[in-house]
């Protein structure tokens, strides 16, 4: 045995083993209860107001008019729409841009707003997850502009973050909202706007 192999087997003799211990694991999973459901559909409208998001109900017949009612009803005259977004929504009465080819940050941020659908969104937490599919467009057009218009649908809306979670591609990049941007990291004062919109609307489409 040479000097390195003797230190090597003293450090070895001197650490002690690692103890095996199970780790429980009977932390809450996804269950998929009350998916849609009057009370998670309220629920999750209490944590978006809560965290001073502004939240409109509408049926599935009238998404196209609210939509366009939000949009001039918050002084918005151009909006970024992402590929994808089902084009009997698609707004009037204010003009409509599209990211293609892709609009550079200067751009994005010379616009009123940006309008998208969402994969999924959790009433638990009133958190609302983008993960760049059909509709929602890359992360850039939802922390940019200033004011965030986006529609949820009913059967959209789980439980709680294990529900979301499993339905999740892990893979894909995601955004997830809690409300507007907001911190208040400076001297407690909260600030909205500072990492993206300052304004969020949120249109639940029920059936």
């Amino acid at each position: 045995m040479n000097a390195r192999e003797e230190i090597l087997a003293r450090i070895a003799a001197a650490v002690p083993r690692p103890v095996q211990v199970e780790i429980p694991r009977d932390y809450r999973a996804a269950g998929g209860e009350g998916r849609g459901s009057a009370d998670v559909l309220a629920l999750l409208e209490d944590r978006l107001v809560d965290y001073r998001a502004t939240v409109h109900r509408v049926g599935p017949d009238d998404v196209h008019s609210r939509i366009t009612a939000v949009l001039t009803g918050a002084g918005i005259g151009t909006v970024v729409l992402p590929a994808g977004f089902p084009a009997p929504w698609s707004p009037t009465a204010v003009r409509v841009v599209a990211d293609e080819p892709a609009l550079t940050p200067g751009a994005l941020a010379g616009l009123d707003g940006v309008l998208t659908t969402c994969r999924i969104a959790v009433a638990e937490t009133g958190t609302i997850v983008l993960d760049g599919g059909q509709g929602q467009g890359r992360r850039a057009l939802s922390l940019v502009p200033d004011f965030h218009l986006v529609v949820v649908r009913a059967e959209q809306v789980v439980a709680s973050v294990p529900d979301a979670v499993a339905e999740l591609d892990p893979v894909r990049a995601m955004t997830w909202i809690s409300g507007p941007s907001a911190t208040s990291d400076i001297e407690l004062q909260r600030v909205e706007g500072v990492h993206g919109p300052r304004r969020l609307h949120v249109l639940l489409v029920f059936p």
